[in-house]
């Protein structure tokens, strides 16, 4: 039977491509070594965060509130500081070598707040009065940067770049479709109103951005009983009825509260009140 020389190669290309695919889906999310999805280099997800987040704070205004501003950084600051700790007591420093952190709050009536490769962290105004205090906030910031340092964003762009690029290079995306990209990347970590079937996370990485989240605030000096509190709130804010956990990409406001409940007495061995 004839084959071509083009059909060889392009067999030899899947074959390449499949194990690659193989190779980068082995790796391993810091800290829980749950295997994962990740196409992208991190100095490229690293590049593209510093100019994407440098365009939002151009297009947003920056909350004028110097007290709540202040209050928002300080407790971004504990919050690497603990992150950090994290990763150097475990071997994984080098995971943070080229963060630059920023943390910043911007007027906005949304009750969102996200964190991008790198540590570029943005709180939006109306999620301030559901974290009532400062513990309120460390709990959404620790949970927002837990995202983050698990290279979720990463993750759910490399799915996106796959459904609907067929696997493109990040930079060979840009190069040919910016604004589709950049609108994958934005949507992948959660900025803006995302519409469409590729939400931002999936209820496995809101679930491992709590946990985690409740360890780097309890090892920032914040007492992680206040998550509870917090998502209690969270889920008295809501409008309408939620829809079946199965249909959803976030855990049940109840599943989540469960769960965070029997994560407490881990999250409590890192706890030291801040002096």
């Amino acid at each position: 039977m004839f084959r071509s020389p083009h059909s060889s190669a392009l067999r030899l290309w899947m074959a390449t491509w499949s194990i690659a695919l193989v190779v980068v889906a082995c790796a391993k999310v810091p800290i829980t070594g749950r295997s994962q999805l990740n196409l992208i280099p991190d100095g490229e997800m690293l590049s593209m965060s510093a100019q994407q987040y440098q365009a939002f704070l151009k297009e947003n205004k920056l909350s004028q509130d110097r007290a709540r501003t202040e209050e928002v950084k300080r407790v971004g600051v504990r919050i690497q500081g603990a992150v950090e700790r994290y990763f150097r007591e475990n071997g994984m420093a080098k995971e943070l070598q080229n963060y630059s952190w920023e943390f910043n709050l911007v007027e906005n009536k949304e009750k969102n707040a996200w964190c991008m490769s790198g540590g570029k962290v943005v709180f939006y105004t109306g999620i301030l009065p559901v974290c009532k205090d400062e513990a309120g906030i460390a709990v959404v910031m620790g949970h927002e940067v837990a995202h983050a340092v698990a290279k979720h964003g990463s993750e759910r762009m490399s799915q996106g770049l796959l459904a609907e690029m067929g696997g493109a290079a990040l930079s060979t995306a840009l190069s040919k479709e910016p604004e589709r990209t950049q609108s994958l990347f934005l949507t992948a970590f959660g900025v803006g109103v995302q519409y469409g079937a590729l939400l931002p996370f999936s209820r496995g990485q809101e679930s491992e951005a709590d946990h985690l989240g409740l360890v780097f605030m309890s090892m920032a000096g914040y007492d992680p009983e206040t998550a509870v509190g917090f998502w209690e709130r969270m889920a008295s804010e809501k409008t309408g009825g939620a829809p079946p956990e199965f249909m959803s990409t976030h855990p049940s406001d109840a599943t989540r509260i469960q769960k965070i409940r029997e994560l407490l007495p881990e999250a409590k061995r890192y706890y030291r009140p801040a002096p």
